[in-house]
């Protein structure tokens, strides 16, 4: 598998290596916008000179008619002309700079989105396991926006008002040296205010993200598990522990306000004071007739706007901030790298599959140092069904997910075929397994979206008679909108038992030759663990089949019935060949029926947790 945005997929935009270059990895998702990026420079070129020749224009005015006596009105109806097409072209090339630079930055984002879900997608089951999935919602909503904000505002800011700085300082030089000189005493000062709050902003900004990324992880799990809470009734517990990671949140982001008005509030102060000093300098000068008032009135508003880009650019820095977090927090997502990954040569002829399954020595853990499985070894044959029983914690699950490669085995193997699951490509692999969960997930869309999985090579007809196959046709056709009957998130509003059948539908369509049940009945009635039975029979007709079961019901009529406990298997047989044996199988089969005593035998011994 090659992780996208990552290092294995040339076609995409490499992430870099450290956070400090997350930036380089931008510019290689801006770099396709080289020729709108320079688009938009020209135009605010344009829209700066526009706006800055405007004083200088008041000026030209005031000193060459209006203090002179000149009374030709022809001459200052044109140069009012003149102020009015640079007002109407500031303007223009504005709204162009802003709708060139904000398509540029809406697409530089989307691709990154986009290439960050199918890498987070992409991931191994063991990385979710240590990501709440809060954290990753932020990350592809949250943490993109932010970047977003970075072209719109912090981009735009730098060029737009860095260039004004720079052409103000050049009219100013212009108009007179001496009290330009004078202004630019200011720049030192400015730089040390800078840098004294630099250290201290970052350190606010990056506390306010990492606190609201925590809040939105906190409220997505109890989004996720409001059943429990009502049922349990925590709703108490709950809202105190939200109660106490907003306040957490809200003080962290009042400290980032205070940190950013007094920063702003300093250079407005610095501003004034330097109007101030402009207007007792030059009016000194101007009473001296060492230069023309028109020279002060362009000096004064130069010095005004001098400040104004300054102020911007300051009131982005906590954007800029959240931008670099943002940006750091995204690229170490993109260089975390899947720790299941495809072989270069790997490879499976989905044709000739049989079925056969083969786990050989196995040792797997969770965790270094704690094994779930212990050397063990099951071998199924094409087309068996084979029921797998056991307390919580006895290892059944795992087995699942090693065949379907979720995680790698510690040690020994496990085949299909003969061919280790690691020398398989997982997309393949994944397409050769069904797997029908405790909870079957349905997602917003039809019920004909919902069978075929948005797969249109699937048609409506396939779809229809999978359904029919497995008991569901009546039951769909019985709603408003039969088959095109829309789901809301997770198929709210039916029973266990129906989106159980859905999902059994799924496995006829996507036809792989070896399918799982985990734990599929648990959650059902008498009557829909009936209907699941019936459709059982279907699907797992010619399929190698895997059922794990605490309703030992469920797999009574199995090929063969393994034992597991404590990560080993402990017995194997069918259901009455282990009832007959009477050892730990019978010992859950009495307890599974309210009994704990075997007809004509003293107390049974009581059943031990794996």
């Amino acid at each position: 598998m090659k992780a996208d945005g990552g290092a294995g997929d040339p076609s995409l935009p490499q992430p870099p290596k450290s956070n400090s270059s997350a930036y380089k990895g931008l510019f290689q998702y801006a770099r396709p916008h080289l020729t709108t990026f320079l688009a938009v420079f020209g135009c605010i070129i344009l829209a700066i000179a526009a706006d800055l020749l405007q004083p200088y224009l008041v000026k030209i005015a005031i000193d060459d008619h209006l203090t002179k006596g000149d009374a030709n009105a022809n001459m200052l109806f044109l140069i009012a002309g003149v102020y009015l097409l640079l007002s109407v072209g500031g303007f223009l090339f504005t709204y162009l700079q802003n709708n060139l630079l904000q398509h540029a930055g809406q697409s530089i984002v989307a691709a990154i989105r986009k290439n960050l879900f199918r890498h987070i997608t992409r991931q191994s089951m063991s990385y979710f396991d240590r990501v709440p999935s809060g954290s990753l919602i932020t990350h592809v909503s949250s943490d993109t926006e932010t970047i977003n904000q970075f072209f719109s505002q912090v981009l735009l800011s730098v060029l737009r008002d860095g260039l004004t700085l720079v052409f103000i300082i050049v009219l100013m030089f212009r108009l007179d040296v001496h009290l330009t000189l004078y202004c630019l005493i200011l720049l030192p000062i400015i730089a040390v205010m800078a840098i004294s709050f630099r250290t201290y902003m970052r350190t606010t900004y990056q506390m306010a993200r990492t606190n609201l990324s925590r809040l939105v992880a906190f409220v997505a799990e109890n989004l996720a598990g409001m059943h429990i809470i009502q049922v349990f009734h925590q709703e108490k517990e709950q809202q105190r522990q939200f109660s106490e990671r907003n306040r957490t949140y809200f003080r962290s982001n009042l400290r980032e306000i205070r940190t950013n008005v007094l920063f702003n509030r300093s250079f407005d102060m610095l501003g004034n004071l330097s109007v101030a000093f402009v207007t007792w300098v030059g009016g000194n000068a101007v009473l001296g007739e060492s230069i023309p008032f028109g020279v002060l009135f362009a000096f004064i508003t130069y010095i005004r706007q001098f400040f104004q880009p300054i102020n911007t650019i300051t009131q982005q820095w906590n954007t800029l901030l959240s931008a670099s977090v943002s940006m750091n927090r995204i690229w170490s997502i993109f260089d975390t790298v899947p720790e299941i990954q495809d072989r270069p040569d790997a490879k499976l002829d989905v044709a000739n599959v049989k079925g056969q399954i083969d786990f050989n020595g196995v040792k797997f853990g969770y965790t270094d140092g704690i094994p779930v499985l212990h050397h063990l070894d099951l071998h199924v044959r094409p087309g068996e069904m084979i029921g797998i029983v056991g307390t919580t914690g006895a290892g059944k699950s795992s087995l699942i997910s090693l065949l379907c490669r979720f995680y790698d085995v510690k040690a020994g193997s496990v085949t299909i075929d003969g061919a280790d699951v690691r020398d398989m490509p997982q997309e393949t692999l994944h397409r050769l397994i069904g797997l029908v969960q405790q909870e079957p997930y349905l997602y917003s869309g039809s019920i004909v979206d919902n069978v075929r999985l948005f797969d249109d090579a699937i048609s409506r007809e396939e779809v229809i008679e999978a359904c029919r196959l497995v008991g569901a046709d009546a039951l769909i056709r019985g709603m408003k909108d039969g088959y095109d009957t829309l789901l809301s998130e997770r198929g709210s509003g039916l029973s266990a038992g129906e989106r159980q059948l859905i999902s059994f539908a799924r496995i006829i369509v996507f036809k792989p030759r070896i399918l799982i049940l985990d734990e599929a009945t648990a959650n059902l009635d008498s009557h829909s663990e009936q209907l699941i039975q019936r459709a059982l029979a279907v699907v797992s007709e010619g399929r190698t089949t895997l059922v794990i079961a605490h309703r030992l019901s469920t797999i009574m009529n199995a090929d063969r019935i393994i034992v597991m406990r404590q990560g080993e298997i402990v017995e194997e047989g069918t259901h009455r060949e282990l009832l007959a044996a009477g050892g730990y199988y019978d010992e859950l089969y009495r307890h599974s029926q309210g009994r704990s005593e075997r007809p004509g035998l003293g107390a049974a011994k009581p059943l031990k947790q794996a």
